[in-house]
């Protein structure tokens, strides 16, 4: 009878263990995407995604479970899509076009980024239906969805999460209706990760007037994780560089707060004719919370085919007197090769979202 439970002991134990690090490879990151061409300069706030490790694109609106050696997928809030709420793209093609980082041209011009996207989305989009158009300067279509790192910087905050927070996650998105409600004020797309990053630190992503005046934005969100992040090491984060890939557009530059987009744009001037209280109450609002900090200390830059750094296990990271995140050290050798990524395992077949 000692012996038979001492078993049952052993091997509830290895079950513990082994359950444990299965939730330690879990892990999600906030993609801050700097704002770039025309619309990025009448309103510089950027665009905000998330990505999951664990979670991939069945279809662009469709969830499941990742296989081994698949690297996750992107999930945001976008407008103009067939009428949908929220896309979900895999990693690589969402970045660069391509399903292998050994295809992404060290630089591109406006041809080579229109064909790279074309054969994408004839390969893999066009069961989001024809009324889909490719998109625009003033209004965005399933380009969003493609090659976004040739139109802008991204940062990416990753962190630890655990493999029920994802499923759960997983699952409600796969039960939701998927039916727009995109509002630029408040109801976008830094509204939209605002809500699930919620579910993984709860009260920690609150809406409030100061700063931004209420609106989300996704410099908000991520002063407000890295600040979280100063008194919750176990969260692991760790701040990588994205690099725009160069020759297609111009540099793309720093996201702003609402206060500052209005100050720096030129909007606070009108204003101010109009209002100048109100215009005082912006010039106040961005000098006491509204100058977030422009950029993070030395994150590990990833180039394509170092994307495995962000798609691998999260390191527990040490944090330095001042509480500052420090980024994972840049490795080059096993931990960057790029043979495990290469799969997106996204199907040509969408459900419908009615």
């Amino acid at each position: 009878m000692f012996t038979r439970n001492r078993t049952v002991l052993l091997v509830l134990t290895v079950w513990a263990i082994l359950g444990s690090a299965a939730r330690s490879h879990s892990q999600a990151a906030l993609l801050m995407e700097e704002p770039y061409g025309f619309f990025g300069t009448l309103n510089p706030t950027g665009h905000t995604a998330i990505y999951f490790a664990r979670i991939c694109a069945e279809t662009p609106v469709k969830l499941r479970a990742c296989e081994p050696g698949e690297p996750g997928s992107v999930i945001a809030r976008y407008q103009g899509i067939a009428g949908y709420d929220w896309v979900a793209m895999p990693l690589i093609p969402y970045l660069y076009s391509v399903e292998d980082p050994a295809d992404v041209p060290q630089r591109v011009n406006h041809a080579t980024v229109l064909q790279l996207r074309t054969a994408y989305h004839d390969q893999h989009l066009t069961g989001l239906g024809s009324e889909v158009f490719e998109g625009s300067f003033v209004h965005g279509g399933w380009n969003q969805l493609v090659g976004v790192a040739y139109e802008r910087r991204i940062y990416a905050f990753r962190f630890a999460t655990t493999e029920e927070q994802d499923e759960a996650l997983m699952e409600q998105l796969n039960d939701s209706r998927n039916r727009t409600q995109f509002n630029l004020l408040y109801n976008n797309c830094a509204d939209f990760a605002r809500k699930f990053m919620n579910q993984y630190f709860p009260h920690t992503f609150n809406r409030t007037l100061f700063p931004d005046m209420a609106m989300t934005t996704p410099r908000q969100l991520t002063f407000k994780l890295v600040r979280y992040a100063k008194k919750h090491p176990e969260m692991e984060l760790t701040i990588f560089e994205i690099p725009q890939v160069p020759g297609y557009r111009r540099p793309s530059h720093a996201n702003q707060s609402v206060a500052a987009s209005l100050i720096m744009t030129g909007y606070a001037i009108p204003i101010a004719l109009l209002n100048p209280y109100l215009a005082g109450g912006i010039f106040v609002d961005y000098l006491v919370r509204g100058r977030f900090p422009r950029r993070y200390a030395h994150p590990a830059v990833l180039q394509p085919d170092q994307i495995a750094e962000l798609t691998g296990d999260p390191q527990p990271r040490p944090t330095v007197a001042t509480g500052s995140v420090k980024p994972i050290p840049s490795t080059r050798g096993a931990q960057s090769s790029t043979s495990a990524i290469l799969n997106t395992g996204m199907k040509e077949t969408f459900d419908s979202h009615e």
